[in-house]
C-alpha cells in the first residue's frame, strides 16, 4: 500500500487547507459505492467498512481499562490511533498504520489528522492525541476517542458537521466525561454519534472510566438506539442527531 504524506507541520494551518480539500472532494466521491457497515470490538476500537476500503480505528492492547476484552486483530487497509498508547493505538492490524498529524492519502482515501491536547491541561499531563477526519462511502467521519480537551473555534472549523461522530464518553484523565461529550456533540450537531471509551459493567481495576449513562442523561431528548456490535449506514442520512450505542 502506497501513503503518500500531502503536508505535515506544526502549525493548523496546514490542517486548514487539507480540510478544505476533503470538504471539497467529498461531492466528487458519490459515485463509488455509499454506505458503511462498522464493526465495534468494544473499548474505541471499530472497523468500518465501505467505499472499497477499510479502517480500523484504535486498536488496543488487552491493558489498563481495555482488559478482558478480546484485542482486535483484524486487518484493514488502514489504521487510524489516536496516539500510540497500547489501549488506543497497539499496532496488531494489518495495513498502514497511522497515528501522527498530518495529511494523508492512502489508496485512493483521504485522511486528516491533527493534534489536539490528550488531557484538560493543555497537554501538560499526557501529551496530545490526534484527532481524525476522513470522508467513507460517502459520508464524512470525526473521530474523537482520545481526547478530553474542549474543541476550539479552529476545530469546528476543521471538523465541519460530521456525518458520524466517534467520541470517548467515559471520562477519566484522557477522556470527555458525559457532561463534556454532550458539549461537543451540540457544537459539532452530527447526524449519528458512536460513543466510545466507556466501561460496561465493573471497571478494571486502576481504570478511572465510568459508563455511559452519564452521556445519554446529558443528551436527554436525542434520540438513541441500542444497535450491538454492528451497524450499517446508507450513504445518505437524515438530518437529525441520532446516539448509535454499539455494545
Amino acid at each position: 500500500m502506497t501513503v503518500f504524506l500531502k503536508r505535515q507541520g506544526p502549525g493548523r494551518a496546514i490542517a486548514t487547507l487539507a480540510a478544505s480539500t476533503l470538504l471539497a472532494g467529498i461531492n466528487s466521491t458519490t459515485a463509488q459505492a455509499a454506505g458503511v457497515s462498522i464493526t465495534s470490538y468494544g473499548h474505541s476500537a471499530l472497523l468500518i467498512r465501505g467505499g472499497g476500503q477499510s479502517v480500523l480505528v484504535n486498536p488496543f492492547r488487552a491493558v489498563g481499562c481495555a482488559t478482558g476484552l478480546s484485542e482486535p486483530r483484524v486487518s484493514a487497509n488502514v489504521t487510524l490511533a489516536s496516539s500510540e498508547l497500547p489501549d488506543e493505538g497497539a499496532r496488531i492490524g494489518g495495513g498502514t498504520y497511522l497515528s501522527k498529524p498530518g495529511s494523508y492519502r492512502v489508496g485512493g482515501m483521504d485522511l486528516e489528522g491533527f493534534s489536539a491536547p490528550h488531557d484538560r491541561m493543555g497537554g501538560r499531563r499526557f501529551g496530545n492525541a490526534t484527532i481524525w477526519r476522513w470522508q467513507q462511502g460517502g459520508l464524512n467521519f470525526a473521530h474523537l476517542g482520545g481526547t478530553a480537551a474542549p474543541i476550539s473555534g479552529e476545530d469546528r472549523v476543521l471538523l465541519g458537521r460530521p456525518d458520524v461522530l466517534i467520541i470517548g464518553v467515559g471520562g477519566g484523565g484522557k477522556v470527555y466525561n458525559g457532561e463534556e461529550a454532550a458539549e461537543v456533540v451540540r457544537q459539532l450537531n452530527p447526524r449519528r454519534v458512536i460513543p466510545v471509551q466507556y466501561v460496561n459493567g465493573e471497571a478494571p481495576s486502576g481504570c478511572d472510566q465510568g459508563g455511559i449513562q452519564p452521556f445519554l442523561d446529558a443528551m436527554s431528548g436525542t434520540q438513541v438506539r441500542q444497535v450491538g456490535p454492528t451497524l450499517s449506514l446508507p450513504g445518505s442520512l437524515n438530518d437529525s442527531t441520532v446516539i448509535e450505542v454499539m455494545r
